[in-house]
C-alpha cells in the first residue's frame, strides 16, 4: 500500500486525471451493462478520491463532474421513463453533490494532514526546521552526495554565553535572541541550504554540494552577520562554530553529525567565538 501511495505521489497531474477518466469510463460501461437494478455509484468515488488526494481539489472537482456525467449517461441510456421526468436530473444533481462533498472533505483532510506534518518538523519558537527534519534532510543529502560523488558540508553553531542573556535580560529576550539567530542564518544562506534548531541554543546548517572553499565563504558571512546582529541589540554573546566538509559522506547520519558536533565543542571548550573546519578526505583540520 505504501509503495502504491509513493507511486501515485510521483505522477503528474495530467497522468492522474487521465487515469481517473479511464476508471470513470470503465464504471460507466459497467453501469450501462448491468442496468439500473445494480448501482455502482459508490465506485465512482475511487477515481475521485485518487485525483483529489494526489492532484488537488480542482482536479477532484473536474473528476466529480465527469463522474456525474458518466453515471447520468449510463443511467439515462438504460432507464426509459420515470413517473416524473425531473427525477433524471434530480438524481444526477444529488450524485454530483455527493461527489463534490467527498472532494471537499478529502481536500480539507489532506491540507490538515500536510499542516500537521509540517508542524511536526518545525521548531515552534524559531519557525525553522527542528532536529527531526534536519536528520531527514541530512539522510537525503548523504544519499544524493554518494550517488553523484559531490561534497557535502554540515555546520554546527552554538551561542556562547547564552545563559548570561537569559539571566540578565530574561527568558523573553533569550527567545528573541534565538529567533534573531535563526532569521539571520536563514537570510544569509542559499535557498537549497537547510537551517535547523537542534535544541536549546544549538543550530545546524546543511550545505548540499558544497566544498571547503565555498563553505568558508558562506560560514564566514553567517558569522559576521550574526555578530553584527547581536551587537546591535547589546547582547554579550558570540558564536562557536564547527564546519565539516565530506568529500565522501558516511552512510550513518549519526556518525557525520557526531563529528561536526565534536568539532564545534572543541571550539567552545577552548577560546569560543571561532570557526573550526575539517575536511574528511582532504586536509585534516584548519582552525580560524
Amino acid at each position: 500500500m505504501t509503495n502504491l501511495m509513493e507511486y501515485f505521489s510521483k505522477q503528474s497531474k495530467l497522468f492522474l486525471i487521465v487515469l481517473g477518466f479511464v476508471i470513470v469510463l470503465l464504471f460507466g460501461v459497467i453501469d450501462y451493462i448491468t442496468g439500473p437494478d445494480i448501482s455502482f455509484s459508490i465506485f465512482y468515488l475511487l477515481p475521485i478520491s485518487l485525483v483529489v488526494w494526489f492532484a488537488g481539489k480542482r482536479s477532484g472537482i473536474l473528476m466529480s463532474i465527469i463522474s456525474a456525467l458518466a453515471w447520468y449517461e449510463a443511467y439515462i441510456s438504460t432507464v426509459h421513463s420515470y413517473s416524473f421526468s425531473a427525477i433524471f436530473y434530480w438524481n444526477a444533481v444529488m450524485r454530483l453533490g455527493l461527489f463534490l462533498i467527498v472532494t471537499y472533505i478529502l481536500s480539507a483532510l489532506k491540507r490538515a494532514l500536510e499542516k500537521e506534518k509540517a508542524l511536526a518538523r518545525m521548531d515552534p519558537l524559531t519557525e525553522i526546521a527542528n532536529r527531526r527534519q534536519f536528520f531527514e534532510s541530512v539522510d537525503i543529502e548523504i544519499n544524493r552526495a554518494r550517488r553523484y560523488k559531490r561534497p557535502l558540508t554540515v555546520t554546527y553553531v552554538d551561542i556562547d554565553d547564552f545563559k548570561i542573556v537569559n539571566d540578565r535580560f530574561g527568558h523573553l529576550t533569550g527567545d528573541n535572541l534565538l529567533r534573531l539567530v535563526a532569521e539571520t542564518i536563514k537570510d544569509n544562506i542559499r535557498v537549497v541550504d537547510v537551517v535547523s534548531r537542534l535544541g536549546g541554543d544549538e543550530f545546524a546548517i546543511l550545505l548540499p554540494e558544497t566544498g571547503p572553499e565555498s563553505s568558508k565563504l558562506i560560514v564566514h558571512r553567517v558569522q559576521k552577520k550574526l555578530l553584527d546582529a547581536v551587537h546591535q541589540n547589546g547582547w554579550p554573546v558570540t558564536f562557536s562554530i564547527g564546519v565539516v566538509t565530506y568529500t565522501i559522506p558516511p552512510s550513518p547520519v549519526d556518525k557525520m553529525l557526531n563529528e561536526v558536533d565534536g568539532l564545534m565543542y572543541s571550539v567552545k571548550n577552548s577560546n569560543k567565538n571561532m570557526i573550526k573546519y575539517k575536511v574528511l578526505g582532504g586536509p585534516t583540520e584548519i582552525a580560524q
